[in-house]
């Protein structure tokens, strides 16, 4: 296979040395990160004619154009700088973890000295203890509310003295043990809290036995109330330890991996047991997994789940064994210092037993995805058909543009485009217009600069686009199905006055909704559409219109946040520099100005308690 002279080039001079190669495409993009013990053998092996039996390394090495690599001292340096580069870059070709970032964790703020329990999505190193990853935020919830009437937790910001005359509410539902007030001191609500992290970790023995000793004194004191509410604490642990599933009488914590593959996809189950009892089971989807050997795609999604997990346990169960496993060993031993960890094919009955189990629930998993996709793809399906016909389209609209304005009294005004294709957003393709020519509130004016600058990207892509030889910014150079405009015939009417100027009036359908009785508008039909109060369509219009509206919003008020102190007076009409001078001089700040009462601003010579009011509202 030919490569250009700056491949050939880059190819000849790779060192024999251990470290990572990072694949670039023309337009500089990462699309696949690797490592290797011997870089220079490695990556030019990719273009040896025997690696490009299989489809994907094919269409890898035909993207190819540039490769950069960074030397390391070790293998395990190696892999944990490819992990790293992995979860920075999600490189396309790379096997990884679906939706990575958004992943919760339950977070126990043990450095406080009355810790709070929280969701979090990431973790620090600020002397909490963590738990997770999870899959499910309303899971992770459900847990919270149970364990909390369990082990009540603050969940206020209160500065705690234990002064405070009054409680809230959940103490008065036992949901809180009062701390604020001194209803617990600071060594009893801790040991609430740490009995609630040995819940979280599974193990319940110890909680069970010290709570049985303190509900025998209290009774044995005649505090029978004390002894009441640790019985009903105990009789609730023992309602969630009894669907704990006893899988071995091993007291080892483990993890047990397995995968289920079909049609490109890719779904690991992770069985969790500590201290021999089944706690919990998460799944994981994976992307980038086609044509990959089931050891590739187990041994990325070991490294990249343990890279954020907030547990490592001793031993990992796995259905294959891996050809990278003793580096993977040697880095799981550096993550759990004074713990051997152990990754191991299971050869015991028992521990297969439990591996064809969590591949049992993996296939599982992965079909009711599969369906639950297939019902969401029918119902964007369905959704564009039925705007197709409602608006009498050629075919169902594959690209939805919609763009809104958002703007307080014609201040740091912003349009904003989203983009859905097949029914989803496309977040890649958004785009922020701020408002230039348009002074005051006009928001028809708005939308008209808006859709113009959007359709002079679009002819300038054409124009230019083959002569400069870039490749095109998709978010200007294709045609949108359908354009939707926020508002009806007025907004309407300056989408269409934009399309007849740019010749696209016959090439792209356009629509305004109109927000009150969510109608739609078409050129040339004095009759509004109305879609079906309950169809797919007007859901998806909806949607659009909402997501276009929310991203405008942010927009705004990034905008007006990123102002400077002169310039968002200035801006205010009926504000010029005798006025803005005369209100610094008497507020000092803008943060004085928006503290101030209306009729204060109004004492001001020249300015009205109405003009007053509008300054408060714009300063917002």
């Amino acid at each position: 296979m030919e490569h250009s002279d700056h491949l050939q080039a880059v190819l000849d001079t790779l060192p024999d040395k251990t470290g990572c190669y990072l694949m670039k495409n023309a337009s500089g993009r990462i699309i696949y990160v690797g490592k290797a013990v011997n870089l220079r053998s490695r990556v030019r092996s990719y273009f040896h004619a025997a690696a490009q039996s299989d489809t994907k390394t094919r269409r890898l090495v035909r993207e190819i154009v540039d490769i950069e690599w960074i030397v390391v001292s070790s293998e395990l340096e190696a892999l944990i700088l490819e992990m790293t580069l992995i979860k920075r870059h999600k490189p396309r070709f790379n096997v990884r973890l679906k939706d990575d970032k958004r992943y919760p964790y339950i977070k126990v703020h043990w450095a406080d000295p009355f810790p709070k329990v929280t969701v979090t999505r990431q973790m620090k190193d600020d002397g909490s203890r963590y738990f997770g990853p999870y899959t499910s935020v309303w899971a992770v919830h459900q847990t919270l509310d149970l364990l909390r009437k369990i082990f009540p937790y603050l969940t206020c910001n209160r500065d705690i003295t234990g002064q405070d005359k009054r409680a809230c509410l959940y103490y008065d539902i036992k949901l809180c043990t009062a701390p604020c007030i001194g209803a617990i001191n600071q060594a009893d609500y801790r040991q609430i809290i740490d009995d609630l992290c040995k819940f979280l970790e599974g193990r319940t023995d110890p909680v069970v036995a010290r709570l049985s000793k303190e509900m025998e004194k209290a009774a044995s004191e005649l505090r029978y109330e004390k002894a009441a509410a640790i019985r009903d604490q105990l009789q609730a642990i023992d309602r969630v330890v009894e669907r704990q599933k006893v899988v071995s009488t091993d007291q080892t914590d483990s993890d047990v991996i397995a995968m289920a593959r079909e049609d490109g996809e890719a779904c690991v189950q992770v069985f969790f047991i500590r201290g021999g009892k089944l706690i919990g089971r998460e799944y994981f989807v994976l992307e980038g997994t086609e044509e990959e050997a089931d050891e590739e795609v187990l041994s990325e999604f070991v490294k990249q789940f343990y890279a954020q997990a907030a547990f490592i346990p001793e031993k990992v169960l796995l259905p294959n064994e891996l050809e990278e496993a003793l580096i993977i060993n040697q880095w799981l031993n550096s993550r759990k210092p004074g713990d051997k960890v152990e990754i191991t094919v299971p050869h015991g009955e028992l521990n297969k037993e439990l591996v064809e189990m969590a591949a049992e629930n993996a296939v599982e998993t992965l079909n009711a995805l599969k369906t639950r996709w297939e019902a969401d793809k029918n119902r964007q399906t369905g959704a564009l058909t039925e705007l197709q016909e409602a608006l009498d389209l050629p075919e169902p609209p594959s690209r939805i543009e919609c763009y809104d304005i958002s703007t307080t009294q014609g201040v740091a005004s912003v349009g904003s485009m989203v983009v859905f294709e097949q029914g989803t957003p496309n977040k890649k393709l958004y785009r922020r217009f701020n408002i230039k020519t348009v002074l005051g509130q006009d928001d028809f004016a708005s939308m008209e600069e808006v859709l113009r600058r959007r359709f002079r990207r679009w002819k300038a892509a054409h124009e230019e686009g083959e002569k400069v030889g870039k490749k095109p910014d998709l978010a200007f150079s294709i045609l949108p199905d359908l354009l939707l405009v926020d508002g009806g015939k007025g907004q309407l009417s300056r989408a269409v006055a934009v399309l007849v100027d740019f010749n696209l009036l016959d090439s792209v359908p356009v629509a305004g909704l109109a927000k009150q009785e969510e109608e739609l508008f078409v050129p040339d039909q004095v009759q509004s559409i109305y879609l079906d109060r309950h169809s797919q369509g007007l859901y998806l219009v909806q949607r659009i219109r909402d997501e276009a509206h929310r991203f405008a919003i942010t927009a705004h008020r990034k905008r007006r946040r990123n102002q400077g102190l002169a310039s968002r007076l200035d801006v205010i009409p009926g504000v010029g520099p005798a006025r803005r001078r005369a209100l610094l001089q008497k507020f000092g700040s803008i943060d004085g100005i928006k503290a101030a009462a209306p009729e204060a601003i109004a004492e001001i010579k020249g300015i009205t308690l109405e003009m007053a009011q509008s300054i408060k509202v714009q300063l917002e």
